[in-house]
């Protein structure tokens, strides 16, 4: 995804045709204002992605059960799909 730099004052001017340069170039518009990153306007898609990620990175207990589970595949204890779908 590339990101395109803008000024405030143009990004105010281009304002309407943001989401179909988004969309076109898959990229989100770093908006600044004298030379510092002051905003970020990106698809919705992607601002939708990215909060869904910090929630679940937020809940301590789902992660603790994903490192866990990460921990387990490494050390090979897998159960055969088989047996899995027997206990569901």
């Amino acid at each position: 995804m590339g990101d395109i730099k803008m000024p405030i004052s143009t990004a105010r001017e281009e304002f309407n045709q943001l989401p179909e340069m988004l969309a076109k170039k898959n990229a989100m518009v770093e908006v600044t204002r004298r030379g510092k990153s002051v905003l970020a306007i990106l698809p919705w898609e992607a601002y939708d992605a990215i909060r869904e990620t910090l929630e679940i990175v937020g809940d301590q207990e789902f992660m603790k059960k994903l490192r866990q589970s990460i921990r387990e595949v490494r050390e090979g204890k897998l159960i055969p799909w088989e047996e899995a779908k027997k206990e569901l």
